[in-house]
């Protein structure tokens, strides 16, 4: 199994657990306005850090230069993209129907509990990193 894999059950595992913890917090404090709002942040956290994991897998056999690119692209989108999403969101939904504050804590939440779990992930693979060839002094 790639390491991609094991890095997306690693970090679902932690984050579906706390979505869900989440989802029943916000449904219980705001109503359905809350459900809506958690919902929301489960589907864009999932979905960038999904989109991560891809750009990842894409990139394993890229030279280090144009994984770079790549990295760096992809961040600068869904940073746009995040932020047209929120402007949207702002400007066009009303207040009453997405909790603000829902989506907002249970994004975060389901950020700290993805990392944690890619970590946890990541920690347990045993990945082997060349190292750099030491340099004999010169003479």
């Amino acid at each position: 199994m790639s390491n991609e894999i094991e890095l997306l059950k690693g970090a679902l595992r932690p984050t579906l657990i706390v979505g869900l913890i989440a989802l029943v917090v916000a449904t219980f404090l705001q109503g359905r306005s809350g459900l809506v709002g958690a919902l929301l942040a489960q589907t864009v956290v999932l979905f960038y850090f999904i989109v991560h994991i891809v750009i990842s897998r894409v990139s394993r056999n890229l030279d280090p230069i144009k994984t770079m690119v790549l990295a760096l692209f992809s961040y600068f989108a869904k940073f746009i993209f995040l932020g047209a999403f929120l402007w949207a969101l702002a400007r066009f939904t009303p207040r009453d129907a997405i909790d603000r504050a829902s989506f907002g804590a249970s994004a975060i939440a389901l950020t700290f509990a993805w990392l944690g779990g890619e970590i946890a992930s990541y920690l347990k693979l045993k990945v082997h990193l060349p190292l750099p060839h030491e340099q004999q002094p010169q003479q």
